[in-house]
């Protein structure tokens, strides 16, 4: 039962939080931003040391990708609202805990992916169970490859599925758009990299988180360089791209490629029978 119900812990703690933070103004609110980001945090942890996924051989993997994971939910907070007030020319402070400050913060995004470890922590779980299943009655290695992609396909639009319903669900509250791309496309990078996590394939995600941080982090940095003399045109992709589709282009492109490219890889390593072996060692 306990297995059951921890995965649910992150988004009930987080939606406490912000609820909190909509009761609370000034110094409080700041007091209760603090205590609802330790408490989701320490939620979080609870649920990926133990079960689907948890990382069979310690804390070391999970250590070298949790500050990128960590910068790109801070940017799904705040990267928009800071990249469409630098286009204007701001901002002139630091983000109040609104909407309608003069940074915006966006806490739909945090919201449903909180809630959504509980159906990735289950679809985890599902694909797993089903991958041995395939494992003890495949009668060859070609045999299990081609029986297991379309689980882990089926897994990872289970998930995404689950994820829009949260979305939409979120919508009302928060008031926001029932459809979020940035959301599913974040939230399916970090699905796939911590699938492949849990196999002890540690490097791709590794290297595709660092590399969809740092693209998003440059985004507004280039808006901000082109501040300077002469350096009007470095700004100019990232704000025709922002004036065209939205500032929420930036991570649906930079995390829809990173999920694209770990899904890619993860149908070619996570479809080996050596996969499901729980190795003691990331590869």
């Amino acid at each position: 039962m306990t297995a059951l119900l921890l995965p649910l812990l992150p988004g009930t703690l987080c939606a406490a939080s912000l609820a909190a933070l909509t009761r609370t103004h000034g110094q409080m609110r700041l007091y209760a931003a603090a205590a609802g980001v330790l408490s989701v945090a320490l939620a979080l942890r609870a649920v990926l040391r133990r079960g689907p996924l948890a990382v069979p051989d310690g804390p070391a993997p999970r250590q070298a990708t949790g500050s990128w994971t960590c910068l790109l939910l801070a940017y799904a907070v705040l990267g928009d609202g800071l990249l469409r007030t630098a286009i204007t020319g701001g901002p002139d402070g630091l983000p109040d805990g609104t909407a309608d400050g003069d940074w915006p913060l966006t806490l739909a995004p945090l919201l449903a992916l909180t809630l959504a470890v509980a159906p990735a922590t289950w679809t985890a779980g599902l694909y797993l169970t089903r991958a041995g299943r395939k494992l003890a009655t495949s009668r060859g290695l070609e045999d299990f490859a081609a029986s297991v992609r379309p689980v882990l396909l089926g897994a990872v639009a289970l998930f995404l599925g689950a994820l829009a319903a949260l979305v939409a669900l979120c919508a009302p509250v928060l008031d926001t758009e029932p459809v979020s791309p940035a959301v599913l496309a974040l939230g399916a990078l970090l699905f796939v990299a911590r699938l492949l996590t849990v196999h002890g394939f540690t490097h791709a995600p590794r290297v595709i988180l660092v590399l969809t941080a740092v693209g998003q982090l440059l985004a507004p940095a280039t808006v901000f360089a082109a501040r300077l003399p002469g350096c009007t045109a470095l700004g100019a992709p990232v704000e025709a791209l922002a004036t065209a589709w939205g500032p929420a282009a930036v991570p649906v492109l930079t995390c829809g490629a990173g999920a694209l490219t770990l899904l890619v890889h993860a149908s070619r390593t996570l479809t080996r029978a050596s996969a499901h072996l729980r190795p003691e060692q990331p590869r």
